[in-house]
């Protein structure tokens, strides 16, 4: 029987959304209690990691960096600032060399600023951005903050005048924007031609697998998922004994707790089932923060 908690770690497919994916996950397994970590394009490759039955309730403590490899137009620009888009505009590309590649990308290493492209799932006054540029506003989106751990020059193909990079970045970063920034401080305009997640939550390529095909019957499907625990290997575990379960259960606080310094606790069963997470007290206790299987 497929289990009710956990992660299914998808590599999904170009042409279908992340909505998709989890609706899709939602009629195999017959659960409704599913969410997915992190919107991935239609258009982009990779690992989309998705939450099921109470693990959901864990997304929100799981490490928001991702890592990307993709490829990067140079010398066009289109209204959505990847291939997909309209095009905007064509311009010659100057001689470039890698190394001037990689000092035009040292600008964008590290605490940025970023405009979020037109299409995009900014909300403004209550609407999704990409309704709005789609039915033909331009608006003007103010940039935020992000973080580029690191960006990586992989290759250079002056003849197709395209770059493939590896980005690590905080979440909130457009690999889009990055591409059409890059391309005016070339002074050439740019866009992002080819993208593929690599990292997303801690999860990694290796780890998924692909999309399940779409079922005509609600519930009929099998599918191995992670053990929600594996989504935070960064984090001490505390094991309860059965008398500790129950309290846990129950909401009560766990004593004694786990010398530490983290901000959170892996509870688990005597035979290693998570129970939720907890939180280290001043009073050497662990108190509830996310409980399953809790009783009334």
């Amino acid at each position: 029987m497929t289990a009710s908690i956990g992660f299914a770690v998808i590599d999904k497919p170009a042409g279908i959304t992340s909505h998709a994916c989890v609706a899709r996950i939602r009629r195999l397994l017959g659960i409704r209690r599913v969410g997915h970590g992190g919107t991935l394009d239609p258009a982009v490759t990779g690992v989309l990691p998705i939450a099921v039955g109470q693990a959901t309730r864990l997304l929100p403590y799981l490490p928001g960096e991702k890592t990307y490899r993709g490829v990067i137009q140079l010398g066009l620009t289109t209204n959505t600032d990847d291939l997909q888009g309209e095009e905007l505009s064509r311009q010659l590309v100057p001689n470039l060399s890698s190394a001037k590649l990689d000092q035009a990308l040292s600008r964008f290493r590290g605490a940025i600023t970023q405009q979020p492209p037109q299409v995009s799932a900014v909300h403004v006054d209550g609407e999704r951005a990409h309704a709005r540029a789609r039915r033909g506003e331009v608006m003007e989106l103010p940039a935020r903050p992000v973080t580029i751990h690191q960006l990586r020059l992989l290759g250079w193909d002056a003849a197709q005048a395209q770059l493939s990079v590896e980005v690590h970045c905080s979440a909130g970063t457009y690999i889009r924007s990055l591409a059409r920034d890059l391309g005016i401080a070339l002074g050439c305009g740019g866009c992002l031609g080819s993208l593929r997640r690599t990292q997303a939550l801690g999860f990694h390529e290796h780890q998924a697998v692909p999309l399940p095909d779409a079922l005509d019957e609600v519930g009929q499907g099998e599918m191995t998922l992670l053990r929600p625990e594996l989504a935070l290997p960064h984090l001490p575990k505390r094991l309860l004994s059965a008398s500790e379960q129950v309290d846990w259960s129950c909401g009560r606080r766990i004593t004694p707790g786990i010398s530490c310094a983290a901000d959170a606790v892996i509870v688990l069963s005597e035979g290693g089932r998570m129970l939720g997470l907890g939180v280290p007290d001043a009073e050497d206790g662990v108190k509830p923060k996310v409980v399953f299987e809790a009783r009334g």
